[in-house]
């Protein structure tokens, strides 16, 4: 912006002005003034005088105006005054003829009643106007004529709204109850009603579909023609919604069909027809429907038909490839893909509530989705007059005992044979009470189950090997059940990555506690030992270390090392490598020197515990021991061995010189022995001559 200019005063009025000029102009603008405030005075006096005048003529003709407007008013009320009295006067005549009138006809219609004793409805397709149910059971007790064609159609509109109402009140909690309700309507006359029902009910509420499909699939099996009518008019339907693609009913009616298919009331092949022809021509739209309907009845169709589900998802992925379709489809087909890859997790064909009907009592369905010939039957969902409506009914009577008959048969041999068990059970307490010897015993083994819990969780929440041998020592075990502690201690130690020597100055604590321990984790020994194979490597190293710090610490008895015994044929892979770890640990324990002292003791016990592990019976298992320690870092431990060994010739031939010096002692003796009994027996002989000879010399003189 340009900045602004100050202009002199002069230049503002046109020149240069003195002072006496100013006075002038003054001067002349004072006079000017006066003239004009006289005369603004002097008009103004006129114009208030003419103001009032007119004032005063406005205000009389005001006057004039207001009056003629009341009277006007006054007449105006008058009139209307007049006329409401006249209209009133007229209405009451009005509701007095109409009251007289409203009586005659009530009378003349009692009187018709009476004569004729029947009821007539308007006529229509839904049986006229509503009629509250109490007032029409009323209506239907009135009726005397049972045969009627009034009658028949209020029982019509009974058994309508009956069957609507059962079906929308129908949930997995009261569909049992449901059932025998519909059971005890005559299904076969309203047929066309309950297919009516289900298929406006399903299509309101697509979320309760398996619901009325399981109902369809009870009914299906007392009364195959109602299942066979519903599954015809969902194709029709289907047909129809299809022409015209519209897909909202589509969905709700392949919804509707494939929960039929899990159901089998319709055969497989309709829903693969169905997926064919949705997969034929893909759309968006057909794309959508397919995935859903695949979604619903996949599980069964892969259990049914898995080559045909095969080529089903194969047409799928040929659609997924082409990609034609929009990207919001092909996400619908990647999920179909995920589902099927989870065997359809979440998406069951039939939940356990509506698992009604045994897969043999079941009526398929073959009707296909090509059909031509399928008839709706649209007349059954209209009244019509039954000529022999009392014998169909008596008929439907006994159809419906006969079914409902069976349950309450099956319920009181059931409530009999649960009585008859009851009486049972009694019995045998009676007789459990009666004989004191019989005691209950729990093979369930709950007890040991909690006690090993507690041992396991007192073990790992402790600090340190005090803190938890002083809590184990509190639990209280029964006689026999400190061999679960040994057991738990070993186990917890062999889960570990890594040896952890918490776990062996806490079964150190318990062997010096207690000598039960020691014999316990000599068994647990024994028993680790004979099924070592079956331990991984990380589980038989600290299991090896374990046992190690015990025999180290003399927690545990070396009676223990009697168990081994290190031959090729008695010792495997494993064996061998529990046997390496643990004379390891004992020597970095102990001391090699120390180590090898307490194996070379001459006591005749330590000697016998070490012959297994030392083999002095066969050469070849000394060497095999040799090799075996040498090999592992410890042939220190062996020297007794290799002395033994390279004696061994001089010691098997002095034992074969006290067997051969023995051998000549036994000859001659034998030889000694026998000559003095050569003589004894010459002795005999003649000992015995001499004795027959006196014998003989006795009989002669006996004779002389």
């Amino acid at each position: 912006m340009a900045a602004a200019v100050a202009v002199p005063a002069s230049d503002r009025y046109g020149g240069d002005l003195n002072h006496g000029a100013r006075e002038e102009r003054r001067e002349d603008y004072d006079e000017r003034r006066s003239k004009r405030k006289g005369r603004d005075e002097d008009g103004d006096r006129g114009r208030r005088s003419s103001d009032q005048d007119k004032r005063r003529r406005d205000d009389a003709r005001d006057e004039d105006r207001w009056r003629g407007r009341d009277e006007d008013a006054s007449r105006r009320e008058d009139s209307s005054r007049r006329g409401r009295d006249e209209d009133s006067s007229r209405r009451g005549r009005g509701e007095d003829s109409s009251r007289r009138g409203r009586d005659e006809d009530a009378s003349k219609r009692r009187d018709d009643d009476a004569k004729e004793e029947k009821i007539v409805l308007p006529a229509g397709r839904s049986g006229g106007t509503y009629i509250p149910p109490f007032k029409l059971a009323q209506m239907m007790r009135d009726v005397k004529d049972k045969t009627s064609v009034e009658y028949q159609r209020m029982a019509w509109d009974a058994l309508r709204k009956s069957i609507n109402g059962l079906v929308n009140k129908v949930n997995t909690s009261n569909i049992r109850n449901i059932l025998k309700e519909l059971i005890a309507e005559n299904l076969i006359r309203g047929r066309g009603l309950f297919a009516r029902s289900c298929m406006k009910s399903q299509m309101a509420s697509p979320a309760f579909t398996h619901v009325f499909a399981g109902l369809v699939a009870v009914i299906n099996t007392k009364f195959p023609a109602l299942g066979g009518l519903l599954l015809t008019r969902i194709i029709l339907q289907f047909r129809r919604a299809f022409k015209r693609n519209d897909k909202p009913v589509l969905l709700a009616v392949t919804k509707f069909l494939a929960h039929l298919v899990n159901q089998r009331v319709a055969h497989e092949v309709i829903a693969l027809e169905l997926l064919m022809l949705l997969l034929e021509n893909p759309t968006d739209d057909s794309i959508e429907v397919a995935v859903g309907f695949l979604k619903e009845c996949g599980a069964y169709l892969l259990e049914i038909s898995p080559k045909c589900f095969q080529m089903i998802f194969d047409r799928f992925r040929a659609v997924l490839h082409e990609g034609e379709i929009d990207k919001r489809v092909q996400f619908m087909i990647e999920g179909v893909f995920a589902l099927r890859k989870s065997n359809f997790q979440g998406h069951p064909a039939i939940i356990s509530e509506l698992d009604l009907v045994e897969e043999g009592d079941q009526e398929t369905h073959q009707i296909s989705l090509l059909d031509k010939d399928l008839d709706p039957e649209s007349r059954l969902d209209i009244f019509a007059p039954d000529p022999d409506y009392l014998e169909n009914e008596k008929k439907y009577e006994t159809i419906k005992n006969s079914i409902l008959g069976d349950e309450k048969e099956e319920k009181d041999g059931s409530a009999s044979g649960s009585e008859e068990e009851d009486d049972e059970d009694e019995g045998e307490e009676e007789e459990d009470e009666d004989d004191p010897s019989q005691s209950i015993q729990d093979l369930t083994e709950t007890n040991l189950v909690n006690l090993r819990r507690t041992i396991y969780l007192t073990i790992m929440s402790s600090v340190d090997f005090e803190e938890a041998g002083h809590k184990l020592l509190k639990i209280k075990l029964e006689p026999g059940q400190e061999k679960e502690l040994c057991i738990m201690l070993l186990e917890c130690c062999s889960q570990e990555r890594t040896y952890l020597r918490y776990y062996g100055l806490l079964g150190q604590r318990f062997c010096m506690i207690n000598q039960v321990f020691q014999q316990h984790f000599d068994e647990c020994f024994l028993g680790q030992y004979t099924t070592i194979h079956r331990l991984e490597t990380n589980k038989l190293r600290n299991v090896a270390k374990f046992f190690a710090h015990l025999l180290g610490t003399d927690a545990l008895p070396w009676t223990t090392l009697e168990y081994i015994n290190l031959t090729e044929e008695a010792t495997t892979s494993s064996s061998r490598i529990f046997i390496k770890i643990l004379f390891q640990e004992l020597s970095e324990h102990l001391g090699l020197q120390k180590l090898n002292e307490r194996l070379t003791d001459p006591d005749e016990q330590m000697q016998r515990n070490v012959g297994g592990i030392f083999p002095r019976d066969n050469p070849k298992n000394t060497r095999f021991a040799i090799n075996f320690f040498t090999s592992i870092g410890l042939g220190g431990l062996t020297d007794s061995l290799r002395e033994y060994l390279k004696n061994m010739p001089r010691f098997i031939m002095e034992q074969q010189k006290p067997v051969e010096s023995s051998d000549d002692e036994s000859s001659d003796s034998e030889s000694s022995l026998s000559e003095p009994s050569s003589s004894s027996s010459s002795e005999s002989e003649s000992e015995s001559d001499s004795d027959s000879s006196g014998d003989e010399r006795s009989k002669k003189r006996r004779k002389k």
